[in-house]
């Protein structure tokens, strides 16, 4: 499957309880971070387990844009000689991020305190999306972007020759803001403050750390404070990428559904700033047990036993949303099985992920059957329960992977068939899924009703 060619429409249908050990690919907010942070080192950074997802390729290709070298040696294992902080050279053609948002967004933070251009592009859906939220930060740096109506790429980025430090407050909880302010900071003299509300993701600030920076975070009342010196010299590392808990939302969830079903996750991410899903499933009734905990990559890992379980709907608070934000729509798909209402609060950023992802979650349940109400920034599915959902509708996933993977995973239960339009952008994230699901027992093919 791909990103970028011809829709591939795929088809989940009703059939037997999964079973196996469901091996699923490395964290891609990880992944990014390791091809970036090695390109910004000095000497060699090696990577295992990397996530060979589209998206994650793109980065790689623009930190070689960017004069990095990158190697692959094996599967999901690749090599980054790094040019150090300040040390990117002058891309000659125009960087194409596909379908990712993270990629775009940190490699704009990491070259934007370098006296360089850079021109950004990226798929349809791409974009579409707001750049502003990061060009904004940026040009307090002293960088100059220049873009379409909107702040939409194609965008030019014109780095800054006498960068400044910033302090900013986020305005709203975003990990890919965060980090792209914080790259920026890298090459900036003196310190770097960054002040979140709420806690997101922290990939960059452990990784960080690792790689050499000198970097502190404090609680305040005012938010979760985040200083970063500048200028320092990063040296290269060995990184472990984690399994991506993103990723392993689709067979967990799929497995809580599915009756009689029992799967193994091995080595998912228990990064507290990411695993909010598991936090709700468990509250919803889930029958999850976290198995041989431990650390890899300096990130905590388990691993996830997921059976069968019967669901009731509950509340999401708002406050939880950082930490889940990706996993919603399979979240409103597992809801529309609960016994009960589920209601999602704080969910507005999702209107403005790869598709306005509260709409097409939306639109979606209801050609299967299901009851939703929608508002800016609350989604509540009220679930069928023990009636099951009826299914049998074509669903667009308008070029959004997890829109694909959520209504996919949805057909496992449902009375008809559930078949989405487009599958081809789960090669973004998830390139293996198709096979993964199939090795669990899942009926799950290419093509239509």
């Amino acid at each position: 499957m791909s990103g970028h060619g011809d829709p591939v429409p795929m088809i989940a249908r009703k059939g037997a309880t999964l079973r196996g050990v469901a091996e699923v690919p490395g964290d891609k907010s990880i992944s990014h971070r390791a091809l970036i942070l090695g390109a910004l080192s000095v000497g060699r950074t090696e990577i295992t387990g990397l996530l060979e997802g589209q998206d994650v390729l793109d980065t790689a290709k623009a930190m070689q844009a960017f004069g990095a070298t990158v190697e692959r040696l094996g599967p999901g294992h690749w090599i980054v000689d790094g040019v150090g902080v300040g040390g990117f050279a002058e891309p000659a053609d125009v960087i194409d991020c596909g379908n990712s948002g993270t990629g775009v967004r940190l490699i704009m933070g990491a070259m934007a305190t370098s006296p360089i251009n850079a021109t950004f592009t990226g798929d349809a859906s791409l974009r579409k999306r707001p750049m502003g939220r990061v060009t904004d930060p940026l040009a307090l740096f002293g960088a100059q972007a220049v873009g379409r109506e909107g702040g939409r790429l194609p965008l030019t980025l014109v780095g800054a020759r006498n960068p400044v430090p910033v302090r900013y407050v986020l305005p709203v909880p975003s990990a890919q803001v965060k980090s792209a302010v914080l790259l920026a900071g890298l090459n900036a003299p003196g310190q770097t403050v960054v002040v979140e509300a709420e806690a997101t993701r922290d990939h960059t600030e452990r990784m960080l750390k690792g790689f050499g920076a000198e970097l502190s975070v404090e609680d305040t009342p005012e938010g979760r404070v985040i200083t970063l010196q500048g200028r320092p010299e990063l040296t290269g590392q060995s990184v472990a990428v984690p399994r991506d808990p993103s990723s392993a939302a689709f067979p967990v969830c799929a497995a809580l559904i599915v009756p009689g079903s029992e799967i193994v996750v091995p080595g998912v991410s228990q990064n507290p700033t990411r695993n909010g899903l598991f936090t709700t499933l468990v509250e919803m009734g889930a029958d999850i047990a976290f198995e041989n905990p431990r650390e890899e990559g300096g990130e905590p890992v388990a691993d996830l036993r997921v059976r069968h379980s019967a669901l009731k709907g509950i509340e999401v608070p708002a406050e939880r949303a950082a930490s889940m934000i990706d996993e919603y729509p399979v979240l409103a798909a597992v809801a529309s099985l609960a016994e009960g209402t589920t209601v999602m609060r704080g969910v507005k950023e999702l209107r403005v992920k790869e598709s306005d992802r509260i709409d097409a979650m939306a639109r979606g349940l209801e050609a299967c059957g299901v009851t939703v109400e929608e508002e800016r920034d609350v989604l509540v599915v009220h679930g069928r329960g023990a009636a099951g959902v009826p299914g049998g509708a074509i669903v667009a996933t308008h070029i959004d992977h997890r829109i694909a993977m959520s209504f996919l995973v949805l057909g496992l239960v449902t009375d008809r068939p559930v078949a989405v339009d487009d599958a081809s952008p789960i090669a973004t994230s998830f390139p293996v899924f198709g096979d993964l699901m199939r090795g669990l027992g899942a009926d799950v093919a290419e093509g239509s009703l």
